[in-house]
């Protein structure tokens, strides 16, 4: 269990109505622009991450719908999110790869839903360095899904900053 994970398991002691916004708040101070966002962190474990967005005019754009770079830190937190719940502290977790492809006009907010299996799970944990494809779906307010997404999180050690300083 890492320091993330222990958190968030702490959560679960407060009244469940305040459980969203006390996360999304310490989601976003982890990651500013997620909080700048309004990203509003539904459900967080090991298995599964639930981001929504709402659509109001700071995410949105010129044709009234959420932005599609809004829509990509969606499914980034919601993918990176599960994943940084499952690395152990000492490693780092960073974003490989991101695409997206936006299947049509999203109706009001976007709900992002990220996933591992056990399986997963265990290479994350065991392995010391690796790379995963964490699948999300993403939906409209509808439920329609407007926009399919592949992400690829990589875990590796972390590097101390003498260490960083000594390989120069």
């Amino acid at each position: 269990m890492n320091r993330l994970n222990k958190v968030m398991n702490n959560l679960a002691k407060l009244p469940k109505g305040w459980q969203p916004f006390v996360r999304s708040k310490l989601i976003g101070r982890i990651i500013p622009f997620a909080g700048t966002a309004g990203c509003r962190v539904e459900t967080l474990t090991n298995h599964e991450c639930v981001v929504v967005l709402k659509n109001r005019k700071k995410v949105g754009n010129h044709i009234g719908t959420v932005h599609a770079a809004a829509m990509a830190l969606v499914a980034e937190s919601a993918t990176g999110f599960v994943t940084a719940m499952n690395v152990p502290d000492s490693r780092v977790v960073v974003i490989r790869s991101m695409e997206l492809t936006y299947l049509k006009r999203t109706k009001g907010d976007l709900t992002a839903t990220a996933t591992l299996s056990d399986d997963d799970i265990q290479r994350i944990v065991t392995e010391e360095k690796g790379d995963i494809a964490v699948p999300v779906k993403m939906t409209d307010e509808e439920g329609n899904e407007t926009v399919t997404a592949n992400m690829i999180w990589a875990w590796v050690p972390k590097i101390g900053r003498a260490s960083c300083r000594e390989r120069v």
